[in-house]
């Protein structure tokens, strides 16, 4: 029996799934970073022996891929060794603002570089830094890892580096950004799950692993949560009931409109297209407990739609459906029944997900068949109902909610391509 490795970089922490030749997972580990937000890369190297380790004996000898996702838009800068030459800057970092009017300058009209936390304005900001002479590479956090178990620096995969402007049509670094003297620095782009090389002779002595492990390009978290849910086709989509609303619809159509926050990344020969609103888990666990939601949920009466109109928010803001900064929160009238108030708040969240996935079919992607969930919501099975009723298409539980299966997944796929 072969087995594959995937590792899934969060905020918290890094965790570990082994599958086997039939997609089964075999072994789940985690290695949690310490609280304090210093010395970040440390901790990523530290958090992926600490997976390492953890492999039992019985996997190691067949452990034939590796894959590792990151955070999106988390990047740092390193020598020709592959050492980091300034701390790290995380995915929600936004100290790209500062050089963000350079950006403008460079970057076609709403093209998705255009944020304060995208990787491109990050890189931007660290060419303005007295280390920068140092610099020899400009990598992801998913690329730097991986450079850790296969020892080749300067390889990114296309899912990591769209925020930093590469062009996920053509396959290649656009001309506006290849006249930048920065761009000597940009890893060569290769499609996820694309075999890069085995891992060194010093991991596979140090962790007991197979000469022949090879590690492959990886992907970003987000991306490795919908590889994971079981999505197979075009019209399927994962819907992440986390603290926030993330939609992700595959579309054989690519949709793009930074209006809304909607961009597409490439998966194959389809196109993962989707938005995130600022409603969400963080909103109702604001008003009741984890026990009460399951509670005050069972007690909802589905026969009689609630009369509630919400836009539920915990501050003034909105980003998709609606990109309205100033968008305040629509919370009244409350109801001393706290059952017709949680009712009210799980139906107008209903109402902004279809909303959701009625816009982006609206701007020309396939339409919506099935809609599987992921994150804490998910397991609200009366809020699947109320999403049904208003989707109009059936309401699943995706078939693995780890990002690491997803990447595991991918790691698979690099010995079947």
């Amino acid at each position: 029996m072969n087995f594959y490795l995937g590792i899934d970089f969060g905020t918290t922490g890094a965790r570990g799934i082994v599958i086997d030749s039939e997609n089964q997972t075999i072994n789940q580990f985690q290695d949690l970073f310490p609280q304090d937000n210093k010395k970040v890369i440390l901790h990523w190297q530290k958090a992926l022996w600490g997976i390492l380790e953890q492999l039992p004996n019985s996997v190691k000898p067949q452990l034939k891929a590796i894959a590792i996702n990151g955070t999106s838009s988390t990047v740092l800068v390193c020598d020709g060794k592959g050492n980091p030459v300034e701390e790290a800057i995380m995915y929600n970092d936004k100290r790209g603002i500062t050089v963000f009017p350079e950006v403008k300058k460079i970057a076609p009209e709403n093209h998705v570089v255009l944020s304060s936390t995208s990787s491109l304005a990050k890189l931007l900001w660290f060419s303005s830094q007295p280390t920068f002479t140092k610099a020899k590479y400009f990598l992801h956090q998913a690329d730097w890892l991986a450079f850790l178990l296969h020892g080749k620096l300067g390889i990114s995969d296309y899912h990591n580096a769209l925020k930093l402007g590469y062009d996920v049509e053509n396959l290649c670094y656009p001309s506006w950004l290849e006249k930048l003297p920065e761009f000597e620095l940009l890893p060569q782009v290769l499609p996820p799950g694309h075999p890069v090389a085995e891992i060194t002779p010093e991991i596979s002595q140090r962790f007991q692993l197979p000469q022949d492990c090879l590690v492959c390009t990886g992907t970003t978290d987000s991306i490795a949560a919908f590889l994971a849910s079981g999505v197979s086709k075009p019209g399927e989509a994962v819907t992440s009931l986390g603290s926030t609303l993330v939609l992700k619809l595959l579309s054989s159509i690519r949709v793009e409109n930074s209006q809304y926050g909607i961009y597409s990344h490439r998966l194959g020969d389809n196109w993962l297209t989707g938005g995130a609103s600022n409603t969400g888990g963080a909103v109702l666990k604001h008003f009741f407990t984890d026990s009460q939601l399951k509670e005050l949920s069972s007690k909802i009466n589905l026969d009689h739609p609630s009369q509630l109109d919400y836009y539920p928010l915990l501050e003034a803001g909105e980003r998709f459906p609606i990109n309205d900064p100033q968008l305040l929160p629509k919370l009244t009238p409350r109801p001393d029944n706290q059952v017709d108030f949680l009712h009210g708040l799980l139906q107008s969240m209903a109402k902004i997900e279809s909303d959701g996935y009625n816009l982006l079919q609206k701007l020309g992607a396939t339409p919506l068949e099935k809609v599987y969930s992921a994150g804490g919501g998910a397991k609200n099975p009366i809020w699947r109902k109320i999403r049904q009723n208003y989707l109009l298409v059936p309401v699943e539980l995706s078939v693995n909610t780890q990002a690491a299966y997803g990447t595991a997944t991918l790691a698979k796929k690099s010995l079947e391509n």
